[in-house]
């Protein structure tokens, strides 16, 4: 949750910094629903673990791990795109597309690392209802939020060129 609240923090600055340079942004049509959904992953997850009274499972060691491998991960993502991570889709028209990191291996990392998180989350406490519902939920999401920011991508940057071949989330081969 803390950690969330920092990158929301990240996001505001580096959101007042593109839109200072001319930053479009794309899908906010959806934005909200974004928002609504991983806050309510919260609510759902502390329920469960405490009205539904989950119990970690026996196997709770290996979510944890896939767990901190994400933010290893998720880490490295943000410090690639430096000012131009956020939480909204926000671009510089005619920028050159970030393609170092693990941009240089797959498309959306950070939208991975997002997956790989309410999956493994709600797994360590036994909150199996939580990981099952929000998995689902974040493929309905991803299923509009990928496509618009691909559009906007193509529309207003080189990213054709420089992402065009690699994998959405798993690194290419």
């Amino acid at each position: 949750m803390i950690q969330r609240l920092v990158e929301v923090r990240i996001a505001k600055s580096n959101e007042q910094k593109l839109r200072n340079k001319g930053a479009v942004e794309a899908g906010k049509d959806h934005y909200k629903w974004m928002v609504l959904m991983h806050v309510s992953f919260f609510v759902a997850f502390f329920s469960e673990v405490y009205l539904l009274n989950a119990k970690p499972p026996s196997w709770w060691l290996i979510p944890f791990v896939l767990f901190l491998i994400a933010q290893v991960v998720r880490i490295w993502a943000i410090s690639s795109l430096g000012v131009y991570w956020n939480t909204k889709i926000l671009l510089l028209p005619g920028a050159k597309v970030v393609a170092k990191g693990p941009y240089r291996f797959m498309r959306h990392p950070n939208y991975t690392v997002v997956s790989v998180e309410l999956l493994v989350i709600p797994l360590i406490f036994g909150a199996y209802y939580t990981a099952i519902l929000f998995t689902i939920l974040n493929i309905l999401m991803l299923r509009v939020r990928i496509p618009a920011e691909e559009k906007a991508l193509m529309e207003l940057t080189d990213y054709e060129n420089s992402h065009g071949q690699k994998q959405r989330f798993f690194p290419s081969q």
